[in-house]
């Protein structure tokens, strides 16, 4: 276990936002909806989509206070875990706001609580919601991102788009890809043409998977590591390109990838 104990973090180079400091409201442990192969916490501790409050607002901007003379670009939920678990995170949104007015909030969610009205009503707040899809069908959902009971692909799906009917930010698509899903590039093309977001973010594991979870790994996207990890099988630059340019023509969207660099 680590010994940093601020639910503040970075800030960190994002290939997506530039400079972006992070924030966790799950904190204790890693606890998530989802428990994904490639997932950078390494295995979660706890899978649930049990929403409450993980650590108090107050601890939050306590920590975030240490952090305001840095320079970032944006601030990004994302954390310990899924962070529409957590109850107060529109509360702590809001005392950002406050403190930094003139800087983007952005929000990782893996999509499994978008159906719910008041998670919808909390990330009204953010300015950018990046959205996770990875498969296009339920098996493939199980073997890469693991969800807790009662999660499917199909309530996913209906998630995202009943809140992108609402949301009037920006929201755009993540996808991981490795060799379980490049079968599916037909199929992805057609949820991306009915989700039609602003953007479609095509990642794949460059990051080393830890062995257990330690906080230090937290949008640690460096070669300087306290924790042991293991390689994942990951998309070449080759690959991708190819990715890229299907779902491009398949849906006429924005796509991004991360070896754009």
């Amino acid at each position: 276990m680590s010994e940093n104990q601020k639910t503040v973090y970075g800030p960190v180079h994002s290939w997506r936002f530039g400079s972006s400091l992070g924030l966790d409201p799950i904190f204790e442990i890693s606890t998530c909806s989802f428990n994904c192969i490639y997932c950078q916490l390494g295995n979660i501790q706890k899978i649930t989509t049990e929403r409450k409050i993980y650590v108090p607002t107050e601890k939050v901007i306590t920590d975030f206070k240490e952090f305001l003379d840095k320079p970032f670009e944006v601030i990004t939920f994302s954390g310990s875990g899924e962070p529409t678990l957590a109850l107060n995170l529109k509360e702590i949104a809001e005392q950002i706001k406050i403190l930094k007015p003139q800087i983007p909030l952005l929000c990782l969610t893996n999509s499994t609580l978008l159906h719910l009205p008041e998670v919808q009503e909390n990330l009204q707040i953010m300015d950018r919601v990046i959205v996770k899809l990875d498969a296009s069908n339920n098996k493939t959902l199980q073997q890469m991102n693991r969800p807790a009971d009662g999660v499917s692909l199909e309530s996913i799906i209906a998630g995202i788009k009943a809140f992108k009917a609402v949301y009037k930010g920006k929201l755009d698509v993540q996808m991981m890809f490795m060799p379980v899903n490049l079968n599916q590039l037909e199929d992805l093309a057609i949820l991306l043409k009915e989700i039609q977001p602003d953007t479609v973010q095509l990642n794949t594991p460059l990051r080393p998977y830890p062995i257990e979870w330690n906080r230090d790994s937290r949008g640690n996207h460096t070669e300087n590591r306290s924790y042991t990890t293991r390689t994942l099988k990951v998309v070449t630059k080759e690959e991708a390109e190819t990715i890229q340019n299907t779902l491009r023509e398949r849906t006429n969207l924005n796509i991004l990838s991360v070896y754009r660099e």
